[in-house]
Order: C-alpha cells, then sequence, then structure tokens
C-alpha cells in the first residue's frame, strides 16, 4: 500500500535512511514497497537488496517536483520504466527543459497524481492518488467520476516526533529560512509515517476499489535487475573476438618494443596475463584505456598510469604504464585473477591543464548519452551541521562561528544550543547535497539513463545519482581519470628547456627517469624542494634517514610514509633495519623468503597478500577481500570476521603456534585503509625521479615551472628562494619584462602578473596583450593611455616596481600618475595616430628609505625579493651554528636564528605538539620539534624569524632540533609610515607560514611497537 516512500535521498527532505524506512516496512507488515525519492532514482539498487533481504517485493520509483510542487509519481512497472523517468529528469537537469504539470508519454511507468493537481484526462496507465485525510472529498459531484481511477497514497518521510521536527530543520536549511517562518506547503504532513496494512484498508473500507487498484498496480511492477552482468561496454571493436585480436597484436608489439625480440619471462607473464584478461572479459576495459592514452600521446600530453593497473605487464606493454613489473616483482594477481569478483582500476594522471582535453576526448568518442562522472553524495559535516541547525534556530552569524570554531563539549549549555547540539548529532551521516567524484567517469554500453538520472553540476560535466560503491555494486565499472600538479611542472619544465636552451629532454628514458648519479645524490640528502610527492619534511627526512640513493629505496619510502605505515610503527622499524641490517633476524621464513627487500616487513598491499597466502594459507580470493579492507574499500565487517577465523585456523593447520599466528595477525590488521600497492609506490617514485632529475640539471626552468603550477607543499616564497638558491636573479614584476606567469630571461627570473595579490586577471592578462599587440610600453603616461586602469591599480604596479624603466623614482610616478588621472579622459585612450610628446613633469627630488621597497614588497605579493627576510631584523645576530655543521651537534644544545617556513600540526598524548621547517642565514633547510610543555610557555607567533634554542637529535643521518626555548625577533618598523607611529608594525602580520593539521592518533614510540626482532617458533 506504500506507493510513495521518501529516504533521506530526498535530500533536505527525508529522514530515513534506506536501511531504516526497509525495515520499519518490514515491521509494519508491508509485502511490497515503492521507494519514489524526489527527482531522484540514488538509493534504489541499495533499496532492491535491502527489501529482497527481509522478504518484501521492491519497486522503484521517482517522485516528480518542481520548485518544491509535487506534479506526480512515476512507478516503475519494468526496470525499463525507469530509464523512462531518468530522460524527463536527466533533460531537466542538463538541458533546462521544464519540468511540465502532467507526466510525458510513458510506456513502462505508472503515473500517479496528487488531487492538488488532476490533469484535463487520465491515460491508462494513470490514476489520482488519495490520502486518508482526503477521503472526505470524494462525496463532492467533481470527484466522484474519479473513484475509478484512484490508488490510496500514504506517503511515508519520517517515523517519530522527533523526525518529524527533523524534516522541518531539513526544510528551513533548503529554503534557507527560520523554522518560525516554514509554511505548510513546504514541510510534509503529520501523517507521513508507516502504519499497518489493516489500518489503510479500514480506513478506506467504503471505497474497496480504491484498494483493488492500488494493489494491482503493486503486482503488476518487477524490479528485474541483473547485478552481476557487466554493464560498460563490452567490446571495443566489433567483437569480444577481435577485441582479443587487437589485444594481443598490442600487447607483442609492446613486447618487441620494451624487450626486445628473444624476452621468454617477458612473454610468459604476457601470455598469462592475456589469459586472465580474456577469461575475466576485460579486453575492452584495457583497449578504451589504451585508446584514450594513445589520444593523448597524439596530442603531446604525459600522463601517469599508476594504482594496482601498473602490476600488469600487458598495461606496460601497451603504454598505458611505465612502470616494468619484473624490473619490481610486482604481483600480477593484486590487480588481476580469476578469484577477482570486483572490477580492477586504472588511475590515469594528467596535468591539471591537460585534464579537460581529455575528458572532452572521451565524451566525445564515447557519446554523451553513454559517458558520466560518478557522483558522491556530500554528507552533512560537523562545522556545516551547526552552522545550518543553528541558522534554522535563528542563532546570530556570532554565536553559530563560536559554536563551528569550538568541540561540542565545551557549547554554552542553553536550550537553543542543546537543540541544536541534538538534532545536529541526528544529521551526522545524512546526505546533503550531490557532488561530482574528483575522477570517476563511468562508460555504458546502454545510454547511461536506462541506470540513473543525470545531474549538471557547475564544472560543466554530467553526474550520476549514485556513488562509486553502487557503480561497482552494479558492475558499471570506472575509470580515474585524474589531475595533478606535479606533471604540468615536469611537462612545462621540459617545454622551457626547450625554448631556453633548444634542449629536448626525454623524460620518459628510463636512464634519467631512474638512476642517475647526480639525482641520486640529491635524493641522499633529501634536496627535493619542489619535487612531486618527496618536498615534504617529513618525507625529506625519511630520504635522509634512508640515505635514500636509488629508485628502489624510494618506492619503499613512497609506501612507508603513508600514515597506517607510520601509524603501525612499521617505518621507524623498517628505518632501523634498513641502517642495521645485522641486527634483527626474521620474524618467520615465509617472510624472509618473500619480505627481503623490505626487511621482513610488510611494507605494500601485495606483501600482505603474499603472507596471508602463503604463511597463513588463504585462497586469493580472501586474500581479495583482505586487500579490499586494506583499501577502504571493504564494506562489509563480517566478511572480514571470517577471513580472520579462516586465517586462524589455516595456520593452525599449518603448524603455527597462536602466539605466532597472532603476531602474524597483528602486523597484516595494522595495515587496513592506508598502504599502497607496490605499483602504486614505483608510479609515484618514477614521477618524484623525474622532477628530481630536472630540478638537479635544470633548476631554475624547474622552479619558474613550480611557481607557474601553483607549488605543491609550500607557498611560492619557498620556491622562489629555492630559485634564488640555484642562481636565479629574482625580478619584482615588470610591464615590459613579465607575462602573466612568472618567465625565465636568462638567469633573471621575472614574476608573474599573477601574483600581484590586488592586480585583476582581466587587467594582468590585458597588460601582456596589449605589450604584445603594439610593442612595450614607453612611459607611464603611454601606459595610461593603453590601458583601462585606475588609480588604485595603477599604485599596485608603481609601488611592486613596474615602471621601473622609466628610471623615475615610485615617489615621483606617483604624484605623475595622480596628475595624468585628473583630467584623463577614457576616449583618449588607445594609440594616436601621430603620439604627441611625453608630458615632463619636473617635481622635487623625493626621498625614500632603503628597505622601502621591501615592505612594498611584503605587501603586494607577501614577502621580500629586493632583500632576505634577516635583512629587516633589528637585530645584526645571525645565531651560533648554521645547518651545515648540525650534524656535528648531537646531544649538544645549540642557538639558531631562523626564519619560519612551515609548521605541522600534530597530536600526541600529552597534547598538540608540532614540527617546523626553517631556513637559516645561508638559505639552508632545518627541522625543529616543538613539544607540548615548550609550547605552552614559547608558542608561535606567526610568519617571521625566530631566535631557537634547543637541543640537536640526529637520528639516522638526520638532524631534528628539540627546541626549548624560541622568540620572535622583532623587524625595523615599517620606513613608509615613518610619520606615522601606529601604523609602522601593520605590514609585519602580513608575514607568512605555512601551517597543515593533522588529526590522527599518535605514532608510537619505540618501545610501544613490539615488532619482533627475533624468530619466532
Amino acid at each position: 500500500m506504500f506507493i510513495n516512500c521518501h529516504s533521506f535521498h530526498s535530500l533536505r527532505y527525508g529522514t530515513l535512511s534506506i536501511e531504516g524506512l526497509v525495515k520499519q516496512a518490514h515491521e509494519s507488515g508491508a509485502r511490497e514497497l515503492v521507494l519514489t525519492d524526489i527527482n531522484t532514482v540514488t538509493g534504489i539498487y541499495d533499496f532492491k537488496k535491502a527489501c529482497e533481504n527481509v522478504g518484501i517485493q521492491p519497486i522503484p520509483g521517482v517522485e516528480v517536483r518542481k520548485e518544491g510542487k509535487l506534479l506526480y509519481v512515476g512507478i516503475a512497472r519494468r526496470f525499463s520504466g525507469i530509464g523512462e523517468i531518468n530522460k524527463v529528469i536527466t533533460d531537466h537537469n542538463c538541458n533546462d527543459i521544464e519540468l511540465c504539470e502532467t507526466a510525458p508519454e510513458f510506456n513502462e511507468v505508472f503515473v500517479v497524481y496528487p488531487m492538488s493537481n488532476i490533469p484535463p484526462a487520465l491515460k491508462d496507465h494513470e490514476f489520482i492518488g488519495v490520502r486518508i485525510d482526503e477521503l472526505n472529498f470524494l462525496i463532492r459531484p467533481e470527484y466522484e467520476k474519479y473513484i475509478p481511477k484512484m490508488v490510496v497514497l500514504h506517503p511515508v518521510t519520517f517515523s517519530t516526533e522527533e523526525e518529524y521536527k527533523l524534516h522541518k530543520i531539513l526544510r528551513a536549511i533548503d529554503n534557507n529560512t527560520l523554522l518560525s517562518k516554514l509554511t505548510k506547503k513546504e514541510v510534509c504532513r503529520k501523517s507521513e509515517y508507516f502504519i499497518s496494512e489493516q489500518q489503510i484498508v479500514k480506513a478506506f473500507q467504503r471505497y474497496p476499489e480504491i484498494v483493488k487498484n492500488t494493489r494491482n498496480i503493486l503486482k503488476a511492477c518487477n524490479f528485474e535487475f541483473d547485478f552481476e552482468k557487466v554493464k560498460n561496454k563490452p567490446c571495443y571493436t566489433r567483437s569480444k573476438e577481435s577485441d582479443v585480436k587487437l589485444l594481443k597484436r598490442l600487447a607483442y608489439l609492446g613486447l618487441k618494443k620494451r624487450y626486445g625480440k628473444d624476452h621468454e619471462i617477458a612473454k610468459e607473464r604476457v601470455d598469462k596475463e592475456l589469459k586472465v584478461i580474456d577469461d575475466l572479459n576485460f579486453c575492452s576495459y584495457f583497449l578504451i584505456t589504451w585508446d584514450i592514452v594513445r589520444y593523448s600521446n597524439r596530442m603531446g600530453f604525459m600522463h601517469v598510469g599508476r594504482g594496482s593497473g601498473a602490476n600488469s605487464i600487458v598495461s606496460y606493454c601497451i603504454g598505458i604504464t611505465d612502470i616494468c613489473p619484473l624490473e619490481l616483482d610486482l604481483y600480477f594477481e593484486r590487480f588481476l585473477n580469476l578469484n577477482r569478483k570486483s572490477p580492477p582500476d586504472f588511475d590515469i594522471d594528467w596535468s591539471w591543464q591537460n585534464r579537460d582535453t581529455i575528458l572532452e576526448y572521451i565524451f566525445t568518442r564515447y557519446g554523451k548519452n553513454h559517458v558520466a562522472f560518478c557522483g558522491t553524495n556530500v554528507e552533512f559535516k560537523y562545522k556545516s551541521i551547526f552552522r545550518e541547525v543553528g541558522k534554522a534556530f535563528g542563532l546570530p552569524k556570532e554565536e553559530l562561528d563560536d559554536l563551528t570554531s569550538r568541540s561540542m563539549e565545551t557549547h554554552d549549555p542553553n536550550s537553543v544550543v542543546q537543540l541544536v547540539q541534538k538534532y545536529g548529532k541526528l544529521l551526522e551521516k545524512f546526505p546533503n547535497q550531490r557532488s561530482m567524484h574528483a575522477c570517476g567517469i563511468l562508460i555504458s554500453e546502454e545510454p547511461i539513463t536506462h541506470y540513473t538520472a543525470l545531474e549538471m553540476p557547475p564544472k560543466g560535466f554530467p553526474i550520476v545519482q549514485f556513488d562509486m560503491n553502487v557503480a561497482e555494486d552494479i558492475k558499471l565499472e570506472k575509470l580515474d581519470i585524474l589531475s595533478q600538479r606535479g606533471l604540468g611542472t615536469i611537462n612545462d619544465t621540459v617545454n622551457l628547456i626547450k625554448k631556453t636552451r633548444g634542449i629536448d629532454v626525454d623524460i620518459r628514458d628510463t636512464g634519467i627517469s631512474k638512476d642517475e648519479e647526480k639525482a641520486n645524490e640529491y635524493l641522499a640528502i633529501g634536496r627535493t624542494i619542489g619535487c612531486f610527492y618527496i618536498e615534504s619534511p617529513a618525507m625529506r627526512g625519511l630520504l635522509r634517514r634512508l640515505k635514500c640513493d636509488n629508485y628502489r629505496i624510494l618506492v619503499a619510502a613512497s609506501s612507508i610514509i603513508r600514515p597506517g605505515v607510520a601509524q603501525s610503527g612499521m617505518m621507524r622499524e623498517y628505518i632501523f633495519r634498513h641502517n642495521h641490517p645485522d641486527q634483527f633476524q626474521y620474524f618467520h621464513s615465509v617472510f624472509e623468503e618473500h619480505l627481503k627487500e623490505t626487511y621482513g616487513i610488510m611494507v605494500y598491499q601485495e606483501d600482505v597478500i603474499k603472507i596471508a597466502q602463503y604463511f597463513g594459507g588463504l585462497t586469493l580470493a580472501d586474500g581479495d577481500i583482505l586487500r579490499r579492507a586494506m583499501s577502504g574499500k571493504g564494506r562489509s565487517i563480517k566478511k572480514l570476521q571470517e577471513v580472520k577465523a579462516n586465517f586462524f585456523k589455516s595456520c593452525r593447520d599449518k603448524g603455527h603456534s597462536l602466539e605466532l599466528t597472532a603476531e602474524a595477525y597483528r602486523q597484516i590488521e595494522s595495515f587496513a585503509g592506508y598502504s599502497f600497492c607496490k605499483a602504486h609506490s614505483a608510479s609515484y617514485a618514477v614521477e618524484s625521479y623525474q622532477s628530481l632529475y630536472l630540478k638537479v640539471y635544470y633548476p631554475l626552468e624547474f622552479m619558474v615551472s613550480v611557481i607557474n603550477n601553483q607549488g605543491g607543499f609550500y607557498r611560492t616564497e619557498v620556491y622562489i628562494h629555492e630559485a634564488k638558491m640555484s642562481g636565479g636573479k629574482i625580478q619584482t614584476p615588470c610591464v615590459n619584462a613579465s607575462e602573466y606567469q612568472t618567465t625565465l630571461k636568462g638567469t633573471d627570473i621575472y614574476l608573474g602578473l599573477m601574483l600581484l595579490e590586488g592586480l585583476e586577471t582581466r587587467i594582468a592578462h590585458g597588460i601582456v596583450e596589449e605589450r604584445e599587440r603594439n610593442g612595450s610600453y614607453q612611459s607611464l603616461e603611454n601606459f595610461i593611455k593603453r590601458i583601462p586602469i585606475g588609480i588604485e591599480t595603477i599604485q599596485i604596479l608603481i609601488f611592486i616596481g613596474a615602471f621601473r624603466f622609466t628610471g623615475k623614482p615610485k615617489n615621483e610616478l606617483l604624484v605623475e600618475a595622480r596628475l595624468l588621472l585628473v583630467n584623463f579622459k577614457p576616449e583618449q585612450r588607445g594609440l594616436m595616430l601621430i603620439e604627441e610628446p611625453v608630458q615632463e613633469f619636473k617635481l622635487p627630488p623625493l626621498k625614500r628609505e632603503h628597505f622601502e621597497d621591501a615592505f612594498d614588497e611584503i605587501e603586494l605579493i607577501g614577502f621580500p625579493v629586493s632583500c632576505s627576510p634577516f635583512d629587516l631584523l633589528q637585530t645584526k645576530y645571525r645565531g651560533s651554528v648554521f645547518v651545515k655543521d648540525l650534524l656535528q651537534y648531537h646531544k649538544r644544545q645549540v642557538k639558531m636564528l631562523a626564519y619560519l617556513i612551515a609548521r605541522k600540526h600534530v597530536p600526541t598524548k600529552k597534547g598538540t605538539m608540532y614540527f617546523g621547517t626553517w631556513i637559516d642565514v645561508n638559505g639552508d633547510y632545518f627541522d625543529t620539534a616543538h613539544f607540548p610543555d615548550s609550547l605552552k610557555e614559547y608558542d608561535f607567533q606567526g610568519g617571521g624569524c625566530y631566535l631557537l634554542l634547543g637541543t640537536v637529535e640526529v637520528d639516522f643521518h638526520f638532524p631534528t632540533i628539540t627546541i626549548h626555548k624560541m622568540a620572535k625577533m622583532p623587524m625595523i618598523p615599517d620606513p613608509r609610515y615613518a610619520y606615522d607611529k601606529e601604523r609602522q608594525y601593520d605590514i609585519h602580520r602580513q608575514i607568512k607560514e605555512d601551517v597543515s593539521m593533522t588529526f590522527r592518533k599518535p605514532y608510537p614510540q619505540a618501545h610501544e611497537i613490539g615488532l619482533p626482532r627475533h624468530h619466532f617458533q
């Protein structure tokens, strides 16, 4: 009897989860249930499974609304009916086709109109829904004729009085209004909860025909759907047979190119993989990915194929990845095996500048009706919950700001705040809005509206209404098309080298992208600022602790830096064993045989699968469940518990002691959710090495490209410092020499106009375009005639030194600009037929202090360029010890003067601590540790230079200073405000620092790890 049920996927309306809705329907005795969320089919697949688990017949539908008004309810007679409704919703969402008051011509959809929207005529499949509280209307003559076409309409939206209030809060949030101002039309009726079928039949006892019509509709519906059938394109070519032939031909061509003619081991591996790919029907998946990569290569784009797909030698041979699985002993079964039920995953990165071109190709090549982005449900988050619910209750902005900035325990206990907390907690895990998955692309054989309606987010690519988990459940496999700035940096550097030096760098040449002597030297000392994935303070510290001087160690480092590995203590233990390989025994012979490369420590996901298989005797299918749990993709705790039980039973059968088994499983478990697969680490390591090679041999081109790709871990100032340390002469923006982006001319690096925070993008581009069209600017007056600009923007350019080519001081240019703009008429702008001579202004000499330029630079781009931050200190003291000597000071106290680059918040059992990154006066980097006790008295005071007192701790070749005391050093007053004492220290507050927050559990100490260094019996 329930043909109009809402879940919380009716965003900001329904209050019931799919599980909650089905559970209550089951308890009320319902035998059939229709899910009709508002303008969406997000929940229908989870709904089908949940219903069938409790013996209810599921029926999918949609409640079609327009601007809050209920038009009709569409109920799918067959699954194809959902496709018909999806097209209507998609046309509205993506093509701006207005939703009609009446339903279109449906073939497999029952339509139920509310009594508030009865159409002039009803078709055979169309009905009118009557609520219990509307039955008294049926005595009216105008409704009597409709009784044979009426059905029971008892909507379900909530379950309790509390949930009804929650529904009203959701409606207030959706309408951006106060609870007290909600109208009846904006909320559901108070009767929209489950009652028993007997109560419904009793209410309609005078109209048995209406009950019969309702039952007939329910009986006529059938939600037939095959979850096991793959919904993607089954063939790239015209048939599966020709797909197999094409993939084999491409793999053999690549085999010859990658390995030469007679490499039997590689050929055996290719043949083995091709058979598995064929048996699992994944030929088209490989070929579609190959086709996209082929287009990318044709366009001259650089890509990185990573993730578990890089375990495949076939993907290496056909050019999807650049990682040789034989070289690194990569485990194909981690990617594909005959026991694996879930689809494989190719993750492919492009530069952030090229990704949209790749997406356009995919949508065009495979048809806009067959391609869409995966959706994702954005849930109400802690801060947004309190802000949104608080607004609905009418709390002022100041109180909302306070609520969201403090933890719940510290909130005032007044009645309104308690209500906000109460209903806020109920909203946790509720979907708030649908958004676009960052990278998942779906390509279907049938039009994609066969399975879902589409939505069009602001980014301009359509999205499906369900997330990646549902896509996987219904066997609609995704391609991950990602973008990143690291590739943009590499690509731009290679292009810039060609432009500045005329050298073609083949960055994919493994001789330079995996093993190069000088690059290895940089790697071992952590000289990697600007390099993809290996520039953070933690990573540079790890590289130094490992003395990482080759690609293989870099691959391991890329994985052990991950939170889960570090959290379990494996990172600390790996560092110890790497530096002391003679001071431990292997835990068990299986660990020695299969994990020798990583000193018996599980570093990669493959390691866990190998231990589960060879030590624990688990099947590959059980190993795959473990893998999914480790990837954060396992959604069944019950299955994981079964695998654990199998592991212990199998180990007992193999003769392992309980103590030995428990320790092995503890190590496996510690990896859950965080470790990389080895191929993923290897792909990252190649890209890291490529960027490192460019930094080593072409440092200026590299740092300019890093700046233009908006950096990585650090702010622009740090990369400019790196460029300066590499011999670059940094020039502030100039209207005659600068482009929108930063440029390199010889050793001169001209900062781009884009770095000027107050300069509009449109004007910055206009300055460059006008100069390219009509030549350099001759004077300030000539510039004003050619560029539509006001005095505020002129001042920004003058203060940054953009008119220094005139040879005039800034004060004089400022006066000149004001005089020129007083009588200037915009219609005079543009080049004259006969250029009038430049008007010369006779001004008295205007004195400028030495450091005024530096303070102009801090104000306009955030940091000084014409001098060092140390030059602006009141003290001439520069420290007693410098970075170059720190290794000699182990366990000794040092006093240093340093400029703060970044600090990282880290929780500990005793409270918050920070790790700081600094440079000394020589420009060298070092790291500090600030424990909670010292921070109580000597906390950070924002960006700038500090005097530091601490003890040096050298941990495996890497010095860190544990800080006991520190004080921020005063800078000279701003000379530009020599006559305004109140403003002399305003700009000092703009000195920046990078602060990164982490909320993980504290890393364990050495004594807490407990990883055995001896052989277990």
